[in-house]
């Protein structure tokens, strides 16, 4: 089950830094930032 939810939540911090670098506006690129931290540390099993 933990290799399932780790690559869900790698699919998931692919698209948002995908998403992030595309972005032109900053604020927005700012936010995603703020996204992908807690998504790091859920893929690195840490709380």
């Amino acid at each position: 089950m933990t290799p399932i939810y780790r690559g869900i939540v790698a699919l998931v911090l692919f698209l948002m830094l995908r998403c992030m670098f595309r972005e032109k506006d900053f604020w927005k690129q700012v936010t995603g930032a703020l996204v992908l931290i807690p998504l790091v540390l859920r893929l690195l099993l840490l709380k």
